[in-house]
């Protein structure tokens, strides 16, 4: 059924489910895990050192035959902006100071180099490598052209799609509103349009001659059905994947998906200074009903960093960063190994029944016709 796809024709994968990166939720095992499936398992690797992607990847295909991929942030300018990050660092200490620890302002110079990154990528040569956040140089794109690496970029908008396909892309992802983690976005516009997948997908499927994945709060096969209906060649899920056993999210955070309180989810910029969709969560709330300021992305994330990974330790839920798409109440805790066929036997199901439901109204309607 699937081997006509152009994306598993393209990925050398059994079904077109890829898993989302998930920069810091993602592990090595859930990689393996999603791709041993048929699926195509993604390592979010933006945060990570050059040496901590080399053994990643070494982990990976020690634990997997199979195709993956290793997604990265694009490069963007990083501008210090010394007022803004001593005004969120104060505001922040609030925080600290109720999970009891130390105000010290971070070392920003431990971030990592994406230059380095890319090295690393072309010299272990993953079979896929994805992007998002904007679109890497285009030497950097040939070169991993050069080393027959399969590459896709991530999309908000018609505009950013045309961007990313006159790079080079093999596929463009389709990023509707519904998704969790960070928005895409990266062209400078006065405003984000939002699009959900229902609108961007076939936008996108009709202005683009590369095959385009739809990802967006997708949880199950009739979202899958929805996304082929759409046009895409392909759905891309991650909250889908975030509490099962091999992911690398906190128990805390795993539990507040499995156990949710209210369905409420939003998008901020308080985490990392990019929006975001996340739970709506006291820090959330306090953040915003005290018009906090926020430092300019990746510092805000560096600033946040202690208190989401204490909050972590201690189980608080409440002060931690719960990246999750809107569909997030669906989400189970199976094995990621046992998610990618039942999510393929959902969408055959979708499918046959959407089909059976057609069939039987076209002969009801001959039906009436002939009395």
């Amino acid at each position: 059924m699937w081997k006509e796809n152009p994306i598993v024709k393209k990925c050398n994968i059994r079904f077109p489910i890829i898993q989302a990166p998930m920069a810091g939720v993602t592990s090595p095992r859930l990689v393996a895990a999603v791709s041993n499936a048929g699926g195509l398992g993604s390592l979010g690797a933006a945060y990570m050192s050059p040496k901590e992607i080399k053994e990643a990847i070494r982990e990976i295909r020690d634990l997997t035959e199979m195709p993956f991929s290793i997604n990265l942030f694009a490069p963007a300018s990083m501008p210090y902006d010394k007022k803004s990050i001593a005004q969120a660092q104060k505001f922040l200490d609030y925080f600290r100071k109720e999970l009891e620890i130390p105000t010290a302002l971070p070392d920003f110079s431990a971030l990592p180099e994406f230059e380095e990154q890319i090295e690393i990528i072309l010299e272990e040569r993953p079979p896929i490598f994805s992007f998002t956040l904007g679109i890497p140089p285009l030497p950097i794109l040939q070169r991993l052209k050069k080393e027959k690496i399969l590459i896709m970029g991530t999309a908000t908008t018609v505009e950013e799609a045309l961007l990313l396909e006159k790079s080079g892309v093999d596929a463009v992802i389709a990023q509707g509103s519904e998704a969790g983690g960070h928005r895409a976005t990266f062209l400078d516009l006065d405003y984000d349009p939002m699009l959900g997948i229902s609108a961007l997908v076939p936008h996108l499927a009709y202005a683009l001659k590369v095959p385009v994945i739809a990802a967006g709060g997708i949880m199950n096969g009739d979202g899958i059905a929805s996304a082929f209906a759409l046009g895409a060649a392909a759905a891309q899920l991650g909250t889908a994947f975030i509490a099962c056993p091999e992911s690398g999210a906190p128990r805390a955070y795993k539990d507040a998906l499995l156990h949710p309180h209210s369905m409420a989810t939003i998008v901020t910029t308080v985490f990392s200074g990019k929006p975001a969709r996340v739970l709506y969560n006291k820090f959330v709330k306090e953040m915003q009903m005290k018009n906090a300021p926020i430092a300019p992305f990746p510092f805000q994330n560096i600033l946040t960093k202690d208190i989401r990974t204490t909050a972590a330790k201690f189980n608080r839920a409440d002060l931690m960063a719960l990246y999750a798409g809107q569909n997030y109440p669906l989400v189970t805790n199976l094995p990621a190994g046992e998610i990618v066929p039942l999510l393929i036997e959902q969408t055959v199901s979708a499918i046959q029944r959407l089909s059976q439901n057609l069939i039987e109204s076209h002969i009801l309607e001959k039906k009436s016709e002939k009395t």
